[in-house]
């Protein structure tokens, strides 16, 4: 393959690409490390955004404070990973897409398989629970969770939940034997 017919199909891809992501109404993707910088540029590009749709402040707020979480999330908690990942090492995905009724934001990034039943575990507790419970739960956390080498306790995901008041959805993809990767879609409704 010559390298005009390389280029002509690689810009075939992006033009594909964009024409999905229209139809989607996705607004924003990265994929690559995320930095305070990068979190901070997200944030800025997304109000913009949502002052151009004329979205409430309250509705702006959430999706500024979910956005936030689950940079952080990727930023303390993506994985690194020895020589032969490095493609993954400390790296994820940030999407954010709006809907008639909703805004989703989804994050990705690779985990080491021994993590995903304890993941599995408090998001399904977290899904389990009402706008009280979550409370209580946040609470108990704060005072005696296990915290993570990198910090954490699960504070974000139950955080995400109380601001959203949605289910947290979430899927694991096999990367290799050792590896898997970590999707997880926060929705925040438009109509508050």
């Amino acid at each position: 393959m010559t390298k005009e017919n390389n280029e002509k199909g690689f810009l075939e891809f992006v033009y594909n690409f964009y024409k999905t992501m229209k139809a989607h109404e996705i607004t924003l993707v990265y994929e690559g490390e995320i930095t305070h910088q990068i979190t901070k540029a997200f944030t800025s590009l997304t109000e913009s955004n949502m002052s151009k749709e004329m979205e409430s402040n309250n509705v702006q707020r959430k999706v500024f404070h979910v956005m936030v979480e689950c940079l952080q999330n990727i930023s303390k908690h993506a994985d690194t990973f020895g020589q032969n990942d490095y493609v993954y090492s400390g790296r994820g995905i940030f999407l954010v897409s709006k809907a008639d009724s909703e805004y989703s934001v989804t994050t990705g990034n690779v985990i080491d398989n021994y993590k995903i039943d304890e993941l599995t575990t408090l998001l399904e507790q977290i899904n389990s629970l009402d706008k009280e419970g979550l409370k209580e739960m946040y609470k108990t956390q704060m005072k005696e969770g296990r915290l993570s080498a990198k910090g954490g306790a699960g504070l974000g995901f139950i955080d995400i939940a109380r601001k959203t008041g949605k289910k947290l959805l979430y899927h694991f993809l096999p990367v290799s034997e050792t590896t898997s990767f970590f999707l997880l879609t926060s929705t925040i409704s438009r109509n508050i």
